[in-house]
C-alpha cells in the first residue's frame, strides 16, 4: 500500500475517515441549488430515511478501492510538488475531472458487474450528472486527504 491509504484505511483512523467522508456527503447535497440540486437533496433526504445509516455503509463499503485511486493520485502529487508547496486540494482541483473519473470508476465497475439490466440504466443515465457532482467535491476531498496526512 501507498502512504495515502496506509494512513485513511488504519484501523484507528478508518472509523473517522468514514464519518468525515459522510460528512463531506452531506454537505455537497446541501449546497446544490436548482431543479437538479432539489431533486438530489429530495432523493437524498428519502434515502437516508429509509436508512439513516446509508451514506456511511455505502462510503465503508467503498473506502478501500476509493483509496487506491486517490493514493494514486496523491503519489502522482508528490512527484510533482515534493516539497508540498502547493496543497494536495489546489493541485487536485486543477484535475478535477480526473480524480471525479477515477472515483467514479469504481462505480462503474461494480455497475458492469451487475445483472440488473435496470439498475444499469437508472446508472448509466445518471453518470453525466454525477461526473459533475463529484468534480465539484474534488477540492473538498482534497481537504479531507490534507487532515489525514499533513
Amino acid at each position: 500500500m501507498g502512504f495515502l491509504k496506509d494512513t485513511i484505511l488504519s484501523d484507528e483512523k478508518r472509523p473517522s475517515v468514514v464519518q468525515d467522508c459522510a460528512q463531506l456527503v452531506d454537505a455537497e447535497v446541501a449546497a446544490k441549488s436548482g431543479m437538479t440540486g432539489m431533486m438530489i437533496k429530495t432523493s437524498y433526504k428519502m434515502f437516508k430515511a429509509i436508512k439513516p445509516t446509508i451514506v456511511q455503509t455505502a462510503v465503508d463499503h467503498l473506502l478501500n478501492d476509493f483509496a487506491e485511486k486517490l493514493d494514486q493520485q496523491y503519489e502522482r502529487y508528490l512527484a510533482a510538488v515534493p516539497d508540498k508547496s502547493q496543497p494536495f486540494d489546489r493541485w487536485a482541483t486543477s484535475r478535477d475531472k480526473e480524480i471525479a473519473n477515477q472515483l467514479l470508476g469504481v462505480t462503474d465497475d461494480i455497475i458492469a458487474r451487475s445483472d440488473k439490466a435496470a439498475i444499469k440504466k437508472i446508472y448509466n443515465g445518471l453518470r453525466g450528472v454525477a461526473e459533475k457532482n463529484v468534480q465539484a467535491a474534488v477540492p473538498a476531498v482534497g481537504r479531507l486527504v490534507m487532515k489525514y496526512t499533513v
